[in-house]
């Protein structure tokens, strides 16, 4: 079994979830997208992951915010609203019945390219939108044992780099520190900045309690 903080306790329910394309609902086998598709070529794309608990999006404003400003950090036009996006998550959560317990998470590519190609100009379609809602909770194992971190050499990008702000599908530093920290026998990696000071862990938060208070 993996071990690590997005080890979750297996639910059959995530069988039978719908997944959003483009305004569709496709069950998980069936949910595609082309290969030309922007952030398959070229990881170029925004996204955001969400919880729900007791019927409630949470920090769902925040998470809103983050998105629409990475999509203006990048010069894409999402093509909607936040109203409408909200609108297309409530469909996505009512359609599969789910209340509580959801880890959901919306991703915009730029669209579909003409030819596999990092220029923009070169997309024919607006974007794409999909959402994919499961049923996870944390493991237990998980929470009682920890997990255990290996500092990286690979550090997290500074803002005239790649902006560690943005939520953005190219996540490859973050897989090449996970993948040091694997072969050090570490459970997930901790990455420090350009100047060598704590920044994040590959892919959550890192925290720690100093003089009773809680540091991030």
């Amino acid at each position: 079994m993996i071990h690590g903080t997005h080890n979750a306790d297996v639910d059959d329910r995530n069988k039978d979830v719908l997944i959003y394309v483009n305004g569709e609902l496709f069950p998980r086998d069936a949910a595609k997208i082309s290969v030309f598709d922007s952030g398959y070529l070229v990881g170029d794309g925004v996204w955001e992951a969400m919880r729900l608990y007791d019927g409630k999006l949470a920090f769902l404003d925040l998470h809103l915010n983050r998105l629409w400003d990475g999509a203006k950090a990048v010069g894409m036009d999402l093509g909607f609203d936040r109203t409408w996006l909200v609108a297309q998550i409530e469909m996505v959560l009512e359609a599969n019945q789910m209340k509580t317990g959801v880890h959901l998470r919306v991703m915009v590519t730029r669209g579909i390219k003409k030819t596999p190609s990092q220029d923009p100009r070169l997309t024919l379609t607006g974007p794409n939108l999909v959402i994919i809602a499961e049923y996870k909770t944390a493991s237990e194992d998980t929470r009682n044992k920890g997990i255990t971190l290996f500092t990286s050499t690979v550090r997290r990008g500074s803002p005239d780099t790649l902006d560690p702000r943005l939520n953005c599908h190219s996540k490859l530093h973050e897989v090449q520190a996970l993948v040091q920290a694997i072969e050090a026998g570490a459970d997930e990696a901790l990455m420090l900045d350009v100047r060598g000071f704590v920044s994040t862990c590959n892919s959550t938060n890192f925290f720690i309690v100093k003089d009773g208070e809680v540091w991030t």
